[in-house]
């Protein structure tokens, strides 16, 4: 296959506060962001070869965002640019605790415009994984765009991915925020879903019990990666769990760690073949992509800001790891 890893989705601007200029206002910085590419942006460090589909405005902003992808390494020959509309925009607010407070200039951003003739399948039919999440989803026709991309996914065989990635602000509603995060774990085969999705999606506050409803729904999904914040991960498979706990640092921007994880969590995928996955090599995988996780959390933005294989190697080998 010409790429490891093709993700569909939203690719926009992470204004992320940096501190008051003299007079007193607040200061943002225009960090390139969207979660399937930043998993890409992972997997790209990790060695693998990766593609981007999806649309931006034709404007400054837009720009911008093609040249990060570029120099991430990723593909962006499935890239469109909208002349009527513009890239979307989110500004990032965080608290001190490293928690984020989103708003959204997206109605619509050009990301939601992607449209099913849009979509290049041959990128699809190149790939060994297809990613994707709900911002794709929000709003029509980029829901029908994933959709088609989707179906030609299962079509060829290809292994799905799928990251819910709930931004309630972006949703009309939140029972369709649910019907399509219940759609998009129907499709795929690996899914990275946080706890405070699970119980958003099952209804349910244990996490054992989630799980359970969760698989009983999905019974399709080969893997189940379940992320705890700065508690660490877990790993459900076949008749296998795996836990393992997270990196105490200092974190100053959350934003990105979850998907630093879960391309982490690909990459192993890609290199072991899921048949070959033991409860060791998974223990092994999940640390690993914790470790990573846990240094995007002490860098602003996320795009650019994936941390380079010997400095998760070094966190690993510090006498807490």
């Amino acid at each position: 296959m010409k790429y490891d890893v093709v993700s569909l989705g939203e690719l926009l601007i992470d204004f992320t506060d940096h501190g008051e200029s003299e007079q007193g206002n607040p200061v943002f910085e225009a960090n390139p962001g969207g979660a399937v590419v930043n998993v890409l942006a992972m997997l790209s460090k990790l060695g693998k070869n990766t593609a981007f589909i999806g649309k931006v405005g034709a404007d400054m902003f837009g720009r911008q965002l093609a040249g990060a992808l570029v120099k991430c390494g990723i593909c962006i020959d499935g890239m469109v640019f909208d002349s009527d509309a513009n890239t979307t925009l989110a500004f990032v607010h965080n608290s001190p605790d490293g928690d984020r407070e989103f708003s959204f200039f997206r109605k619509p951003g050009a990301d939601t415009l992607l449209t099913p003739d849009e979509v290049d399948m041959a990128f699809i039919e190149e790939c060994r994984i297809f990613h994707f999440g709900t911002l794709s989803l929000t709003h029509q026709p980029a829901r029908e765009a994933t959709q088609k991309a989707i179906a030609t996914a299962r079509g060829f065989g290809k292994m799905l991915s799928f990251d819910p990635n709930l931004r309630p602000l972006l949703w009309e509603t939140q029972e369709e925020a649910h019907r399509q995060i219940a759609w998009g774990c129907s499709v795929c085969d690996i899914l990275k879903i946080s706890d405070d999705e699970l119980i958003f999606l099952t209804k349910n506050e244990s996490v054992s019990e989630g799980i359970s409803i969760l698989r009983e729904q999905c019974p399709q999904i080969k893997l189940i990666l379940l992320t705890k914040g700065s508690k660490g991960s877990e790993a459900f498979w076949e008749d296998h769990h795996v836990s393992s706990p997270g990196f105490s640092v200092k974190s100053v921007d959350t934003t990105g760690a979850g998907d630093t994880f879960f391309g982490c969590c690909l990459s192993h995928i890609l290199d072991c073949g899921f048949s070959n996955l033991t409860p060791d090599n998974v223990l092994k995988m999940l640390t690993y992509a914790n470790a990573a996780a846990s240094l995007i959390t002490t860098r602003k933005g996320a795009l650019l800001s994936m941390p380079d294989p010997c400095d998760v190697t070094a966190v690993l080998k510090k006498p807490n790891a």
